[in-house]
């Protein structure tokens, strides 16, 4: 039986999940592998559709990078450079607007949810993208206009380093976009919020339960060791984390593991190091991000390493930065650290697409998964209903497969970034 890692998140769940091991044999509309974000987030759209949905999960509901992350929820999409170009063949001049939009959908439909199914998950606003360097300023100041222009004027914010300084008690930035739409959260505790909100639905759930075989042709599913679900439409929804299929999605996304800690409770030093309760991150290629927890904890991640592999000392590798960023926490207990594998894509666009007529599969958000991944469940639960316009947008476009997998992938990743890291010392 698999046990969670020993995370914050872990040690302050609402309800731990205790769904059975798929035995046996059913028959839904729609089954979906992988009972992340993606899977979840999907389940809800559907059932709220009225289809019989199952979610089979190999270890327990949020295990992976769903229930590990930094927990912001920010209008950031990584790969809108590279969408923006492919997209433009099928949608012209709208490509702007689509893209824009889809910076913010993820904030509705999660707090929508929040809302609907009354799911305790420490909900907040307010996140401040922070100049690193004063070169970053001049991106930020573009970003800045163009929410503005777009009508976010009342939402953000353009601040300068002594008006940063104002909000933490940090002298490392040089300015920064305060953006009160951004949202802050306890991941898991909303996955598996939503998890319940499916199974209220109708929704199975099965945990502990490996899918070994999607079955394709005119009667597709899926077999563990013990059990099987026959389906309509099946959805793989696992992200880096499964081996399936590896004919057609082989060395197209890669792990690269983040690494957090939190510290233990601050006290009235939370308020002082973050006055206004702020989820905050940098603007760097590798950055550092941040947040105080409901209990005044600061959590803590950043380091990103691409090469596939744990870290064996998070806290130790990740203390300089916490003391860097905040001096006053200078020998600060951390009571938890953990590793998390985020699902990388070369040119960072998200893989939607269909691996034969009724088998589909979803994945690949580089990092920036809360928000992603309730606006890819949105779509794909339209597509799967019939509704491919949004689906064949992204399915359009052209991904890059490294031979060998993640045996050549990793290395090729790790180069990237060093590339990425020379180029901004000399920004």
């Amino acid at each position: 039986m698999t046990i969670r890692c020993n995370s914050y998140y872990t040690a302050t769940l609402n309800h731990d999940t205790d769904y059975p091991t798929l035995q046996g044999r059913h028959k839904v509309d729609v089954v979906i592998i992988g009972g992340g974000f993606t899977g979840v987030a999907t389940a809800v759209e559907l059932a709220e559709k009225g289809l019989k949905v199952a979610i089979v999960e190999s270890h327990k509901i949020g295990w992976g990078a769903t229930g590990r992350n930094g927990g912001q929820v920010t209008g950031s999409l990584s790969g809108d450079g590279a969408m923006r170009k492919q997209m433009r063949a099928s949608l012209g001049d709208d490509v702007d607007d689509f893209i824009w939009h889809l910076r913010w959908r993820g904030h509705e439909i999660i707090r929508q949810r929040v809302e609907k199914y009354a799911i305790q998950c420490d909900l907040k606003h307010g996140h401040l993208q922070a100049a690193y360097k004063p070169s970053h300023m001049t991106d930020l100041r573009k970003d800045y206009d163009e929410a503005v222009r777009r009508g976010l004027g009342d939402e953000v914010s353009l601040l300068d380093r002594s008006q940063v300084c104002d909000l933490l008690q940090s002298e490392l930035y040089h300015g920064a976009i305060k953006n009160t739409r951004n949202m802050h959260l306890h991941p898991l505790n909303l996955c598996i919020g939503e998890a319940r909100a499916a199974e209220s639905l109708g929704a199975l759930i099965f945990e502990n339960s490996e899918v070994l075989e999607i079955i394709h042709g005119d009667n597709p599913g899926v077999r563990t060791a013990h059990g099987q679900i026959d389906a309509n439409q099946v959805m793989l929804a696992g992200d880096v984390y499964h081996k399936l299929e590896p004919g057609q999605l082989k060395g197209k996304i890669f792990p690269a593991m983040g690494g957090i800690v939190t510290t233990a409770p601050l006290g009235d030093l939370a308020q002082q190091i973050n006055r206004e309760d702020l989820a905050v991150y940098d603007c760097r290629f590798v950055l550092d991000y941040y947040r105080l927890t409901a209990d005044g904890r600061l959590l803590f991640g950043g380091g990103a390493n691409y090469s596939g592999k744990d870290s064996r000392d998070i806290a130790a590798e990740l203390r300089p930065c916490i003391e860097r960023t905040f001096p006053a926490l200078k020998g600060v207990p951390i009571d938890y650290q953990w590793s998390c594998a985020m699902g990388i894509v070369i040119n960072r666009i998200p893989q939607l697409g269909k691996l034969s007529d009724n088998v589909w599969y979803c994945q690949g958000y580089s990092g920036h998964g809360i928000a992603t991944t309730h606006i890819m469940g949105e779509i794909m639960s339209r597509a799967i209903t019939g509704q491919l316009e949004q689906f064949d947008t992204f399915a359009a476009c052209q991904h890059i497969r490294v031979p060998m997998g993640d045996l050549l992938g990793n290395p090729l990743l790790a180069a990237g970034m060093w590339y990425y890291q020379m180029l901004e010392r000399l920004r």
